[in-house]
């Protein structure tokens, strides 16, 4: 069937966290190195930090629940103010002639701080943030709300993004397709799960040439 809809994630999608994300976690980073505890991990806690919610590191990584606490509450007044360069294939999508929503998870402030940086607003129909640390909703309730709100079948639906346990398992879970998005080709073995590594594949993808 036909697609109508293609459904983006934000961070590692449409731009690398890890161009910014140094500079933009900075504090964050000096809080948790502040604690000892958590010295010996600190490399793959970046890394992780760059990828995931904070407080999806939080618990994997054992934080007690003041540290939690605290990086949480740093985060939720955080703002990036600096220009944040999307991906150099981004223009494709642009060019792209379907509704185009954009979902991304993490704390308010940030996220609306990043998209404004990029200056992406104007591309997306619409743009859903879910803030974990004020509300319990999910990916899969955002993306179940765009196909009943908008009268979509699900087979008319794409979704997006660069996380197979996020968006991607969001989708499957629904019946939504999915394509992997792997910039720098960090999963070189996805089963069935369609990949493209540039935004430029999705015309083909999706017969549109």
């Amino acid at each position: 069937m036909t697609k109508k809809a293609l459904i983006f994630d934000l961070d590692n999608t449409i731009y690398s966290v890890p161009s910014i994300g140094h500079e933009m976690f900075a504090s964050l980073f000096k809080l948790i190195e502040g604690t000892d505890s958590h010295l010996k991990d600190m490399a793959d806690i970046k890394k992780e930090i760059m990828r995931r919610p904070f407080q999806v590191v939080a618990a994997d990584y054992n934080f007690s629940d003041e540290l939690t606490k605290r990086g949480i509450d740093l985060l939720q007044h955080l703002k990036y103010e600096g220009k944040i360069e999307v991906f150099p294939d981004y223009h494709e999508l642009r060019n792209l002639t379907l509704d185009r929503y954009l979902v991304t998870t993490g704390f308010l402030k940030l996220q609306q701080s990043k998209i404004s940086g990029m200056k992406i607003e104007k591309d997306f129909k619409e743009i859903f943030i879910i803030d974990p640390s004020i509300a319990e909703t999910t990916k899969k309730d955002v993306f179940a709300s765009i196909v009943r709100n908008y009268h979509y079948k699900k087979a008319e639906v794409l979704v997006i993004g660069d996380d197979l346990h996020a968006e991607i398992q969001a989708a499957r879970d629904l019946g939504i397709d999915a394509v992997l998005y792997d910039k720098f080709n960090l999963h070189r073995d996805t089963g069935s799960m369609p990949k493209i590594t540039s935004f430029s594949e999705l015309k083909t993808m999706l017969g549109l040439v």
